[in-house]
């Protein structure tokens, strides 16, 4: 049975100034898609695309730009909404206390979905080409976010089996062994998901194709990691034994197979 490492939450102090290491996890993931970002253009059509103009370095900034605005409203506007509406229409003001943590992927993930259709609807590109693009570069970033929970200690999994050689005591947890389900997000949704879409993605598709193979890839295994990870304490489980993670994966993955299908009979 392991314990969790008693890390710092802060990476540095600089004068008045402290770092978080939640903080450079973020920096590290929108760098990580900067550099992938620049390695998709060399893959086809972006390579070829000539009309409405070529795509350039210029653009991947740009993108980056409107994604972190996307990341950090979307995602705090989905916890808001997804996890505890009720207690933020009581304490508006809270919303704006980011610092205090709850970001929701999937709020995130349509924050940024709504800032590629303005700058494709900016730029006059094709939407979906333009998520074609971003896609295979997101699950490096969902890994580095979830060892800034790890780190952090927080969004812990279930209780395992003793038995379990890497079951870990987490604080604030109590002193029964739980899953490491940070990791298991990071293996899964970020080093394997990252693997797969890129490989999948180095091949001409079809518009469309590789944005939906990240809705359903994204989906199944977020679902899949869901039952080794701890339900939100307010939440609990939801209908049919599901956790709110979960149930926010459903459509995404009906959503993910009919863009896939529909991209394929083009």
């Amino acid at each position: 049975m392991l314990q969790h490492p008693q890390i710092d939450p802060v990476a540095l102090h600089l004068g008045p100034l402290s770092v978080h290491w939640y903080g450079l996890t973020y920096l590290a993931a929108f760098a990580l898609f900067y550099v992938l970002a620049r390695l998709r253009l060399k893959h086809q059509p972006f390579a070829s695309v000539t009309q409405p103009a070529p795509w350039t370095m210029r653009d991947v900034e740009d993108l980056l730009f409107w994604g972190v605005l996307g990341v950090i409203l979307g995602g705090r506007l989905g916890y808001v909404l997804f996890y505890k509406p009720a207690w933020y229409a009581s304490h508006p003001l809270e919303i704006f206390a980011i610092w205090q943590g709850g970001m929701s992927f999937h709020g995130g993930m349509l924050g940024v979905i709504l800032a590629m259709m303005l700058w494709a609807w900016k730029k006059q590109r094709p939407w979906l080409q333009v998520t074609d693009l971003v896609a295979p570069c997101v699950p490096t970033g969902l890994a580095a976010g979830r060892m800034g929970n790890f780190i952090n200690g927080e969004l812990w999994g279930r209780v395992a089996s003793p038995d379990l050689p890497w079951g870990m005591v987490f604080r604030g947890a109590g002193d029964l062994p739980r899953h490491p389900s940070q990791i298991y997000q990071a293996l899964l949704e970020g080093v394997l998901l990252f693997v797969l879409l890129w490989l999948y993605a180095r091949q001409p598709r079809k518009t469309g194709q590789v944005s939906g193979a990240f809705l359903v890839g994204y989906g199944v295994m977020r679902f899949a990691v869901e039952f080794f990870r701890e339900p939100d304490a307010h939440l609990g489980l939801l209908g049919l034994g599901l956790s709110m993670g979960q149930w926010l994966c459903v459509p995404m993955i009906a959503i993910g197979l009919g863009m896939w299908a529909w991209a394929s009979r083009r």
